[in-house]
């Protein structure tokens, strides 16, 4: 049974209609949150600028619709994990391992590779797909001005 590092979150419809975005956040500007227990006890917690603003994010892609995803930079990834990131199949991704464009390391039998590597490649992925697009535009321009 294969454990998943990473998971997702998402908002019901109804809890959408319920939550409110949390207002931009000026300089200087605090954000704490009220817990209220079962038991009727209440505590405020005062976030950090930092966290404030990963709240203010995640929760607007959340009423969006959007599933979120919160992981450290450090933390590692199975093959499947990293599939999931990169939009390709796994096999793919254990190839890109063993050709050396996914650092990893194994841990037993089982492959890891950190966040930050798994989100590097898909920057080079992107931008390689983002230079093949303009290639196919650029190619299709003159097929479709001057009849080639």
């Amino acid at each position: 049974m294969t454990t998943h590092v990473l998971e997702f979150l998402d908002l019901s419809n109804q809890d959408r209609k319920r939550a409110q975005l949390l207002p931009d956040l000026g300089k200087g500007d605090q954000i704490e949150v009220r817990v209220r227990r079962k038991s009727g006890e209440e505590q405020t917690v005062a976030l950090p600028p930092k966290a404030a603003a990963l709240l203010h994010t995640a929760l607007g892609h959340l009423l969006q619709g959007e599933r979120v995803a919160v992981l450290a930079e450090d933390q590692e990834l199975s093959p499947n994990d990293a599939a999931d990131i990169l939009g390709i199949s796994r096999p793919l991704v254990v190839h890109r391992m063993d050709i050396g464009d996914l650092p990893f390391r194994y841990v037993g039998k089982h492959r890891r590779a950190r966040l930050r590597d798994v989100l590097a490649l898909k920057a080079k992925i992107d931008a390689q797909q983002a230079a093949m697009t303009a290639l196919a535009e650029n190619t299709e321009t003159p097929m479709r001005d001057y009849g080639l």
